[in-house]
């Protein structure tokens, strides 16, 4: 067993790399391993898990550190990566915008969800301000018929074959 002496910071990183690389972490055993008691090392889980929810608003990856009541330890897990990159969500709403194939009012509803729903908060004003010149800007199609739900409806008839 590998005795650890360089304090806090190596102790967390020592259980955080465990975790990201998908080891249980048993408090004893980790207790054991850096000479300190279970209360420290149930401090040191509970930063961690502080960090992961924090650095959820930034990555998009929603972490969690769980209990396993069976192995008696904690594991890692990775529920979704929950949004895209500024990038991202920038490139699909120039896409939509210069497909001209919604009306004004689906196309901001739709830039206006896709913001909302894929742009961590802290970063949804500058995406939006991004966008919204060329929102302003947009021309919908002459017909002014609601494409999505024709599409919509298109699609639930069945198709025929020859």
């Amino acid at each position: 067993m590998e005795e650890y002496r360089n304090g806090k910071i190596e102790r967390i990183l020592g259980i955080y790399t465990k975790l990201i690389n998908g080891y249980l972490v048993v408090k004893s055993e980790e207790a054991r391993r850096y000479k300190v008691n279970e209360r420290t090392i149930q401090r040191d889980i509970d930063d961690i898990r502080n960090f992961f929810e924090t650095e959820a608003e930034h990555s998009g990856f929603i972490n969690s550190v769980n209990y396993d009541y069976m192995k008696k330890g904690y594991h890692l897990e990775q529920i979704q990566k929950a949004q895209m990159t500024n990038g991202q969500v920038l490139a699909l709403c120039k896409i939509l915008l210069d497909s001209r194939a919604f009306t004004k009012k689906e196309m901001q509803d739709m830039l206006d969800r896709l913001i909302a729903c894929c742009v961590p908060k802290s970063n949804q004003k500058l995406v939006a301000d991004l966008v919204g010149n060329e929102a302003f800007h947009y021309v919908a199609p002459r017909h002014g018929i609601s494409f999505m739900d024709l599409m919509w409806q298109m699609t639930r008839f069945p198709r025929f074959t020859a």
